[in-house]
Order: C-alpha cells, then sequence, then structure tokens
C-alpha cells in the first residue's frame, strides 16, 4: 500500500535514459516500438498505429440503458457515438434519428446499462500489464499515487500511444518522503540527497524531490504526513512531516503549477497537510470535524481508499488484520461526515504490487459508508475527473466527452455491485476485454 519496491532499473543511467529506463520498467518499450512509426524512430513526431498519437477508434454503443452521473438522468433504448475516441453525441435513439453514422463498429448493449469509464484517484501502476488490468476492471482515468522509478510517467505515454493498454493517467513521480530508499536512483539529480544523515526532511531537499518530479514531467506531486499503515514495523499515526516542511513540499510544487496529495492517518496529520494547502487527503482514516470543516472551506479533496484499509483485515498479518478492523468503521465515518459536510470526495483503490482492485468497488464500499448510489457513483466519475483536471472531458458521456464507456449487467443505482464486473469496456472508441469476459 503506497509504493511498492519495484527493483531499479539496471545498467547505467544518463538523464537522457532516464525515462528510456522507466517505460522499460513499466514494460511498455515493447508495445510502444509496435505503436510509433519509424519515422518517430529516427526523431519525427510520434504516430500512433491507428492514426496519431490519442487519436481513438469509432464505435456506436446501441440499445442499452444511459446513466448521466452528473444529473442522474436514465435514458432507454440509448445510442452513444464515438468517432476518433470522442463522444459526438448521445441519448435516445429516437431524439438522435439519422445522426448515427454507418458503416460503424457497433456495440449492442440491449438488456445493459452504459455509463461512462470510471476514475481511478489513487492508483500505483508500475508496470504496462497493471495498466491494462486496470483497463479491463473499468478504470478508464487514473491518478498515480507515486511510482518508485518514474514507471507512471511511461506508462502515461502508453495510455497517449495505445490508448486501449493503459488508462489515461494523472502521473505523480517519485514519493517525497523522508527515506528514499531506492528511488535515489530513479535520477542522477538525486544520488546527492544520499548524503543527508536525517533523510529528505530540509526545505533545500524537499524542493530538489520536488523539482526533479517536475522536471521529469511529474503532473501532481505525492508526499506524506504519516507513516504507513501497511506496515506492521510502522505507526501509522507517527508524524514524519511537519506543517512547515508540509508547506515548502506544497510551495515548490505551486511553483510549478501542480498540486499536491498527501498520505496521512493522524488528526493532527490531516490538519496540518490541509492547512499547509494540499490538494487532496490520501486515506485520512481519523481526520476530525474541524479539518473537515477546513477541507470544505479549502476545496480539499478526500481520497479515503477504502479498499485498501478494508484489504487490511484479511492480512495474515495480526497487526495489519488488527489494523484494518479497527481503520474501516473509522473511515467509513469520516467519509459520511464528509459527504454531509460537502467535502468533496474522490475513488481511489491505492491498489499496488501487481494486484489492481476494480474501482467499482470503491464505489461499492462509498455507498456501504452511507453515500446514496449515485453520489457514490460521482466519487468515481464526475467528482474524481474535477480531482484530475479532467471535469469537462471524463466522467460522462456526452458531446465531446471522452469516448470511455462501462457496459454492466445491471442498474448500478440499484446494485452498485455490477459495477466490480463490468461485461464491457471502451476506452477512447476502442472495445477492451473486460475483466469478466477474460476471468
Amino acid at each position: 500500500m503506497c509504493v511498492e519496491n519495484t527493483p531499479p532499473p539496471s545498467g547505467r543511467l544518463t538523464r537522457r535514459g532516464v525515462l528510456a529506463g522507466a517505460a522499460a520498467l513499466a514494460g511498455t518499450s515493447a508495445v510502444l516500438a509496435q505503436a510509433v512509426s519509424p519515422a518517430a524512430a529516427s526523431g519525427g513526431a510520434p504516430e500512433a498505429a491507428r492514426g496519431g498519437a490519442g487519436r481513438g477508434g469509432d464505435l456506436v454503443v446501441e440499445g442499452g440503458t444511459l446513466l448521466d452521473p452528473e444529473t442522474g438522468e436514465v435514458t432507454e433504448d440509448a445510442v452513444v457515438v464515438i468517432t476518433g475516441g470522442v463522444v459526438r453525441a448521445a441519448g435516445s435513439r429516437a431524439r438522435l434519428g439519422n445522426r448515427v453514422p454507418s458503416g460503424v463498429p457497433v456495440l449492442r448493449a440491449h438488456g445493459r446499462w452504459v455509463l461512462p469509464g470510471l476514475v481511478d484517484a489513487h492508483i500505483h501502476l508500475n508496470t504496462a500489464a497493471e495498466a491494462r488490468d486496470a483497463v479491463r476492471k473499468g478504470a478508464t482515468s487514473a491518478r498515480s499515487g507515486s511510482t518508485n522509478f518514474f514507471q507512471d510517467i511511461a506508462v502515461r505515454e502508453l495510455a497517449r500511444q495505445v490508448p486501449e493498454q493503459a488508462p489515461r493517467l494523472r502521473a505523480a513521480g517519485v514519493f517525497v518522503t523522508p527515506d528514499l530508499g531506492d528511488t535515489l536512483l530513479a535520477d542522477p539529480e538525486l544520488a546527492p540527497l544520499a548524503r543527508l544523515r536525517d533523510g529528505v526532511r530540509s526545505p533545500e531537499a524537499l524542493r530538489r524531490v520536488v523539482e526533479v518530479n517536475l522536471t521529469r514531467g511529474a503532473d501532481t506531486v505525492k508526499t506524506r504526513v504519516n507513516e504507513r499503515a501497511g506496515l506492521p514495523e510502522q505507526d501509522p499515526l507517527t508524524q514524519v512531516y511537519d506543517h512547515e516542511q508540509l508547506s515548502a513540499i506544497v510551495a515548490a510544487a505551486r511553483r510549478g503549477g501542480k498540486g499536491v496529495l498527501c498520505h496521512s492517518y493522524s488528526e493532527k496529520g490531516c490538519h496540518d497537510a490541509v492547512t499547509a494547502g494540499i490538494r487532496s487527503l490520501e486515506h485520512g482514516a481519523f481526520v476530525g470535524e474541524r479539518t473537515l470543516h477546513e477541507m470544505r472551506h479549502r476545496g480539499t479533496y478526500f481520497t479515503p481508499t477504502l479498499t485498501a484499509i478494508a484489504g487490511l483485515a484479511d492480512s495474515p498479518d495480526p497487526v495489519l488484520a488488527e489494523r484494518g478492523r479497527t481503520y474501516l468503521p473509522v473511515l467509513k465515518r469520516a467519509v459520511l461526515a464528509a459527504h454531509e459536510l460537502g467535502v468533496p470526495l474522490a475513488a481511489g483503490t491505492d491498489s499496488s504490487g501487481g494486484a489492481v482492485d476494480p474501482v467499482g468497488g470503491e464505489v461499492v464500499l462509498m455507498h456501504a459508508a452511507g453515500l446514496p448510489a449515485l453520489d457514490a457513483l460521482r466519487t468515481a466519475t464526475t467528482g474524481a475527473a474535477q480531482l484530475l483536471g479532467l471535469g469537462s472531458t471524463v466522467g460522462r458521456l456526452a458531446r465531446g466527452y471522452a469516448g470511455d464507456v462501462l457496459v454492466v449487467d445491471g442498474d448500478p443505482l440499484a446494485d452498485p455491485g455490477v459495477l466490480t464486473r463490468p461485461a464491457h469496456v471502451v476506452r477512447a472508441g476502442f472495445q477492451v476485454q473486460a475483466q469478466a469476459q477474460a476471468a
């Protein structure tokens, strides 16, 4: 949870080779080699196999019941027209009339429900296989919770070149944490930090890690205020950064135009992180009412990662299992309190270490925490899209939005569990083999 260790790239690293190393670690090199034209390989502009980088597919999804998470509107016998990976029209068959093109592949969704692809706002994608698995399980967009060697930046490029093989991704680069461990090898600019006896704690060291992330192209910055819950030898209520240090991280990120997501558990840690100006609070099991009010005032998002906390309860380690059993009901109460106060919520699984949990399961847990089904769904669609800065292109199936579609065998407002077993997944107009089909 919150970054499994991954072996470092082998061989000598140069600054020019950092991203190539990340791509190799993520397993994307071979995939990209197939997708990029000879002109791109020789230094020209990259060009995906089906019409250029970012070019999507053409598809008509017809006959299903369309659900709009933003309005809650339900449309029977609906048609969604996707060309070039973008929704050109969506609505009832009777209303669209002759606007449905001929000669385009058709996905028949009769008797099923159709909704936009889901957003996982906290996931660790270290390999191309994990990226494919996330899409198959319904996450067509995502935000990285950091990786050890910038693999998420390589996965983001995979998503641009071959969209059906990876979620549209906001990358976080490497974790801003006191002990970087082998992540010191992720970039030559990080190596001098190995001399620091106390780790990455001074304002200068904190800025260095943030700046390296921004130089490598990170879309957001990930840090922590507490130790990890997923390691039995650590106490997740122990604070590792204070308000001043968190403020230094936020300031460095803001200079690059980026926000910060912060791993947190204790109430004091949560409050320090929120008042330091983070964009979103991750986990936050013991967040208190005063901090929730502060989050509502500031527009700070809450990504509780209920899936990860629930998973602790099944651990064979007695310390972790007890944490899961203790933390989950506390976190559920915090989620409901946040929702009732108007704190924006986003769904995130915190999947890592090769296992990808369906983000639909996070929606189920949001609903179990007390959110109405539609509001729970919004945490993985329109709400999470806003957090990622994708509110105008992701989270709905409407004209101009991304052609990312989930087809499920039932009404997700009556049974959110159907979201964990998609019958079909469409990413940028391309049909993807869904988890249920591949099982």
